[in-house]
């Protein structure tokens, strides 16, 4: 699977600014793959792309082994670069390292009060795009509420670390053909972590957020065997 369009990426140019580097343009696909401008299984052009952006080829090149490494991306030989289409075991270890992570955010952050107006607004995010039956914008809220919570450790390694296991996890999102099923539960569970959080009962938030993480592993990895499983042409 090929693909015409660059998702407008030409908008994003202003993000290099005068010292662009492979790392800012990793970091431009990076988001771009995560919202799901560049599905899995689709083939990077270094042309486009690299016109779209206003970069070389190498720094291109670059910026695609970053994202190779970080397991977003496959280079296959002679057929170029493509977005990572993931199996079931992938996605099962990614919430196990999620709930590594996450869990042991909360159980740390100390004493309250705890800094949680970036998360509230992030609830209110996802609230307001169910409203609108808008069900990817309620994934990216999701998505969003995860990396603010693992943000309240203030550490910039963690928020790195946690950037490209949300990034891969949305290769799967993108493969299951219900958004609404897989994310609407959710909804009322992000808030009442954050309830939690805003009364200082941090023991409490981290047993919602693994219950929450448990059930979601289960959820997401049987709907991701049964979409990647599904036979071709099917609708699910």
């Amino acid at each position: 699977m090929d693909v015409s369009g660059t998702g407008g990426l030409t908008d994003d140019r202003v993000l290099l600014g005068r010292t662009s580097t492979a790392e800012r343009v990793a970091d431009i696909l990076r988001t771009r793959i995560a919202e799901g401008f560049f599905p899995p299984g689709v083939r990077l052009s270094e042309e486009s792309i690299g016109g779209a952006l206003g970069v070389s080829r190498n720094t291109l090149r670059e910026a695609f082994r970053l994202l190779t490494h970080e397991r977003l991306l496959v280079h296959e030989l002679n057929r170029g670069v493509f977005v990572r289409v993931l199996d079931v075991g992938d996605v099962d270890d990614i919430y196990r390292t999620r709930r590594l992570v996450e869990c042991a955010v909360v159980r740390g952050l100390g004493q309250p009060p705890f800094a949680v107006d970036a998360l509230a607004a992030v609830v209110a995010e996802g609230e307001a795009a169910a409203r609108a039956d808008d069900w990817t914008g309620v994934s990216t809220a999701n998505i969003h509420f995860h990396r603010e919570l693992v943000a309240l450790a203030g550490s910039a390694r963690t928020d790195e670390l946690m950037r490209g296991v949300l990034a891969e996890l949305r290769l799967a999102f993108h493969v299951v053909d219900d958004p609404r099923a897989l994310h609407e539960p959710y909804l009322r569970r992000n808030r009442e972590i954050l309830d939690a959080l805003r009364a200082g009962e941090r023991a409490s938030a981290e047993r919602l957020l693994a219950r929450y993480l448990d059930d979601s592993r289960a959820r997401v990895v049987a709907a991701y065997a049964r979409a990647v499983d599904a036979p071709a042409g099917s609708s699910g």
